[in-house]
């Protein structure tokens, strides 16, 4: 970790004011340090910012102790460097701060660089962003978690939390094959959980409305909709509307989880295509789109507040990160309070330059 008098060059004050300072906050199991330096160092002195601060992780913190100490050195821009759990650390710290978030996407899933359509596999466009993008606001989760003893924690995250088949299949996820074949990991794990897997009773209450008991499988608060191999689990859901999308899974034996994979799948991608298209507005999409949202397995809902009581402790996921287990949660939104760092959208070309003009 390097701290600002020994990174940044001496200059004025009025100099200081005027130039930007990036700060990395990296995860050194999953960037190759030497080539990022390069690249990171390439666009801050084109963009003529100050020097940019590094900061690594370790085991013990993933990277929210590292954000802190970036925001006390003035940092304007702090980058992620690591898996959805760098970004979910890094993200809790930026969030409703004066900083903005940028992504340098290194993990197995990168499910807000996913969901938000950013670059995965280009260094240098991402990178980029840092220095020349600008800032989109987009909506954070704010999680109050009761453990079975009473204790009480909270937590953010920026993509996805939940309990039953995903919080078990990430507990069950083995590490080795993970490093070996990356999220076809996930797939062994699916269905061993699957297996295993019984269904909970719950009590819950969305917004004011009344509280309601339920018997399921999964229950998952979203603020994106997509997962790994482009599942689209909440097709709903937009990252900066200021609402959660839930979904809470009730199959009936094999054949229906078969059910709800498929529209994990397929199903939901054709459906959110559906919905923003000219079709999905007229009489008949929106009976079409209301059935669909009716489907016996699957019960979506929408919301800025989800509270949730367990009949028995259950594990927990945040952002793909197994906590532990859990007696109650409570979701609530901060609709646009976190900045992330995106490219400068793309000047036109041919037919839609000559259009504009």
């Amino acid at each position: 970790m390097s701290s600002p008098s020994e990174t940044a060059p001496a200059q004025s004050d009025a100099l200081a004011t005027e130039h930007r300072t990036a700060a990395v906050v990296y995860n050194p199991v999953k960037v190759h340090l030497p080539t990022l330096q390069r690249t990171v160092a390439k666009y801050e002195q084109e963009a003529g910012w100050n020097a940019t601060l590094w900061f690594e992780t370790t085991e013990e913190d993933p990277g929210g102790g590292m954000a802190r100490a970036a925001l006390d050195a003035g940092a304007d821009v702090i980058a992620a460097a690591g898996g959805d759990g760098t970004v979910r650390a890094v993200g809790e710290v930026v969030h409703g701060s004066d900083a903005s978030l940028a992504l340098l996407p290194s993990g197995t899933g990168n499910l807000l660089a996913r969901n938000m359509k950013l670059p995965l596999d280009d260094l240098d466009a991402s990178t980029h962003a840092i220095f020349h993008g600008t800032d989109r606001p987009i909506d954070f989760g704010i999680l109050g978690l009761e453990r079975p003893d009473g204790n009480r924690e909270q937590y953010g995250f920026l993509v996805m939390a939940g309990l039953g088949l995903d919080a078990r299949m990430l507990a069950n996820t083995r590490p080795g094959l993970k490093k070996r074949v990356g999220w076809l990991a996930y797939v062994d794990s699916l269905f061993r959980s699957v297996r295993d897997i019984d269904g909970f009773d719950f009590r819950y209450r969305l917004d004011e409305s009344t509280t309601k008991s339920v018997r399921g499988h999964s229950v998952i608060v979203g603020n994106c909709g997509m997962l790994q191999a482009n599942a689209m689990l909440l097709p709903e859901a937009e990252i900066d509307d200021g609402v959660f999308d839930i979904v809470v899974m009730r199959p009936r034996g094999f054949f229906g989880w078969v059910r709800i994979g498929a529209r994990i799948f397929w199903e939901n991608a054709i459906l959110r295509w559906f919905r923003r298209s000219t079709l999905g507005n007229t009489f008949v999409g929106r009976r079409i789109i209301t059935r669909a949202k009716q489907e016996r397995p699957l019960r979506y809902l929408r919301g800025e507040e989800f509270v949730l009581r367990l009949e028995k402790p259950d594990e927990f996921e945040i952002d793909g990160d197994p906590v532990g287990e859990i007696s109650a949660f409570r979701a609530r939104i901060d609709p646009g309070s976190l900045r992330v760092r995106v490219p400068e959208p793309a000047e036109p070309t041919g037919r839609a330059a000559r259009k504009r003009s």
